[in-house]
């Protein structure tokens, strides 16, 4: 599972080394003058204070959650109480920096990473209302470093307030984004299913007539009802095809064309031994051969076609779904069932399947009428299984000559072989 690194983080370790610099900084500094200080002795004592706290504190700017309020209210007191010290320390006023100089800048900036761009606001104030009680007068010199922190200790707050804002979005797509497939991935369950059992019930019971009519009339009641709840909770992938959802009451079903059901796993190629292998990687050869019969045609490489398994299983279904639609809805020119063809292809960084009929065609915009109708076929189970695994479906049909739908699959590390 992958470690979720807050965008704030590279924040705190920025701060970390910051305190350090600047506490060496302010040593060197008051290395410097020290002969210039009235009270150099309480001077050292401070910067002595003040590397302890440095390094003992430093777990404390390593993240948000372990910089809690007390630590920064403590913190922020050794600015304070630095600047104004220094005061005293530098009593002949022949030192220009306070005795923690720029250190004091580390708690503001704290303040703002921690509680966004208001707590650094009030961080700075604090710290420039003791710059000026230090000078005891109003300098320029003083007004344009308080300015400068507090300016500084706004922007990183709000950067880290705007940061956070997305984060919280971006979690909130993710889950989001789950939950759709997840619900797409149910509606297309159902389709396969649950709706093609009510779609053949309804037929087979107008057909016979008598009360077997009324059941087919209360299935096909349900069908449209459960349509309409799938499409109302679900916002499928879109794209442009020329295909439609061929899910509508047509004539009896090919037995040739009825989708047969997945073989059995270890009968299937895989890359390791038992059946840990088989699940592994399967051969798309022997998933979709099981679709052959009177009328369909299956053309398959003379060498295994592996996949991982579960890309091989969607696949295969997709290809099931697209039967489905040439079994219900394509007729060839004599008035009987389509003739229907699968080619499988395997190219170096992909797998292709073809599916193609001799029916009469596919209207141009069925596709997006099936769909707002809540007939997900090809929405769901067909392009909605191949944009999750990465893949494409595209549909090609000329009026009179035929419906010709590719299905493309890129091949992962696991799988694709010279």
């Amino acid at each position: 599972m992958a470690m979720k690194m807050s965008v704030e983080q590279p924040l705190w370790r920025a701060l970390t080394g910051y305190r350090i610099l600047t506490l060496v900084y302010a040593i060197v500094v008051f290395a410097l003058e020290y002969e210039d200080n009235a009270h150099p002795a309480l001077g050292c004592a401070y910067l002595a204070a003040l590397a302890v706290w440095t390094f003992a504190t430093l777990p404390k700017v390593s993240s948000a959650r372990r910089c809690t309020r007390p630590f920064l209210a403590v913190d922020l007191a050794f600015a304070v109480g630095g600047i104004l010290l220094s005061r005293y320390v530098d009593a002949y006023d022949e030192v220009g920096p306070t005795l923690p100089s720029i250190w004091v800048a580390g708690p503001v900036l704290a303040f703002a990473i921690k509680g966004g761009w208001r707590w650094g606001a009030l961080a700075s104030v604090l710290v420039g209302i003791a710059n000026f009680v230090e000078q005891n007068s109003f300098y320029r010199s003083t007004l344009h470093n308080a300015l400068l922190v507090c300016v500084a200790s706004i922007a990183i707050g709000y950067v880290v307030e705007v940061a956070r804002a997305s984060e919280r979005t971006l979690a909130r797509a993710l889950q989001i984004e789950a939950a759709t497939r997840e619900r797409e991935r149910l509606a297309r369950d159902i389709h396969d299913s649950v709706l093609q059992v009510l779609a053949m019930v309804q037929r087979r019971g107008t057909a016979l007539g008598g009360e077997a009519a009324e059941l087919g009339r209360m299935a096909g009641e349900q069908e449209v009802a459960l349509r309409t709840l799938v499409s109302s909770g679900i916002v499928p992938g879109g794209g442009n095809g020329a295909g439609a959802d061929r899910t509508d009451p047509g004539a009896d079903p090919d037995p040739a064309l009825e989708r047969n059901p997945d073989p059995d796993p270890d009968s299937s190629a895989g890359t390791g031994s038992g059946s840990g292998g088989a699940e592994r990687a399967r051969d798309l050869r022997v998933l979709l051969s099981a679709y052959s019969g009177s009328r369909v045609s299956f053309a398959e490489p003379g060498s295994p076609v592996v996949l991982e398994a579960t890309a091989a299983r969607e696949l295969a279904a997709a290809v099931g779904a697209a039967l489905d639609n040439v079994r219900e809805h394509a007729t060839g020119p004599d008035g009987e069932e389509a003739q229907a063809w699968i080619l499988l292809e395997e190219e170096p960084d992909a797998v292709a399947v073809t599916v193609r009929d001799d029916g009469p065609g596919i209207p141009e915009g069925r596709l997006a009428d099936a769909e707002a109708e809540g007939r997900l076929g090809v929405a769901l189970s067909i392009r909605g299984r191949l944009r999750e695994l990465g893949g494409t479906a595209e549909w090609v049909s000329v009026p009179g000559q035929g419906t010709e739908v590719e299905l493309r699959v890129p091949k992962h590390d696991g799988t694709a072989h010279d």
